[in-house]
């Protein structure tokens, strides 16, 4: 039973739009403004659960997270996709001419360049978090500034929405880990998704004879990223996402796997959210 959950961000920020999303009944939030915050306070039992942004379709993998889930020896029990919807907000009663400067995410910015030129009067502000930015906005009544959140950042915080979807590419879609300390409770018979950590020897053909196991016990490679071995210059190690049909066929790859790797940790086994 998850009853408290922690998330990057404050509430109306997407990790809290995917907690109301994710889970069946209502959960508390702990907010947390670093991924290492959220990380110490599961592993410090002060929530259930966590959610960690994975990966971007536009910017592509959160290598930090990879790292900090498994470093801390932590489970993937789920996961879920959001499509991420930018929109400029700020105090009621205002145009986007009355905006002088907007503060927000680096990758918020960045999603939103091209809209920006378009109205050059307004300076860009890097800052730590998105809905936090639309809180602080309406805690000290800022005139003049703007903030790039969700609309539920904007209804939470009483902000008039100036523009909706101002992101350049408009299908924006971020994966999202649901992480908790003890392995999924999700049932076999469900189960039709893992995460993976490997490495493979350094000599030829290594890693393509693990990926053919993959093939031959019929797993759907869904994402492959390598990460450097710290202790090691120049050995990676790589996780992986691999789809199935049958729990069977994942359990002879993974036993196949576990002979042939150096090293292999089971991440996370789940139910596949995009079918």
């Amino acid at each position: 039973m998850i009853n408290t959950v922690a998330i990057q961000g404050v509430k109306g920020s997407f990790h809290h739009i995917v907690s109301r999303e994710f889970f069946e009944k209502p959960v508390d939030i702990i907010e947390c403004m670093t991924f290492d915050r959220v990380v110490e306070a599961l592993i410090n039992g002060e929530c259930d659960a966590a959610i960690m942004a994975l990966e971007n379709s536009i910017a592509g993998s959160i290598i930090p997270n990879y790292a900090m889930i498994d470093n801390n020896y932590l489970h993937i029990v789920g996961e879920h996709y959001l499509d991420i919807q930018h929109n400029l907000m700020a105090l009621p009663g205002q145009r986007i001419e009355d905006i002088k400067e907007v503060y927000s995410h680096p990758m918020a910015l960045l999603q939103c360049k091209r809209f920006f030129r378009g109205h050059p009067h307004i300076k860009l502000v890097e800052d730590k978090d998105t809905a936090e930015v639309a809180d602080r906005i309406q805690k000290h009544k800022l005139k003049h500034i703007g903030a790039i959140a969700s609309v539920l950042a904007a209804e939470i915080f009483e902000l008039d929405v100036l523009a909706h979807s101002i992101q350049t590419i408009k299908h924006n879609e971020t994966r999202f880990a649901v992480v908790k300390r003890t392995n999924s409770e999700v049932p076999e018979n469900e189960i039709n998704k893992a995460s993976i950590k490997f490495e493979a020897d350094h000599k030829r053909g290594s890693l393509a004879t693990i990926l053919n196991v993959m093939s031959d016990c019929k797993l759907n490679l869904t994402k492959i990223q390598s990460l450097p071995i710290i202790e090691t210059p120049w050995k990676y190690a790589f996780f992986v996402d691999v789809t199935f049909d049958a729990y069977a066929d994942f359990l002879k790859a993974k036993s196949l796997i576990e002979i042939m790797s150096p090293s292999f940790k089971l991440l996370g086994e789940y139910k596949n959210a995009k079918l």
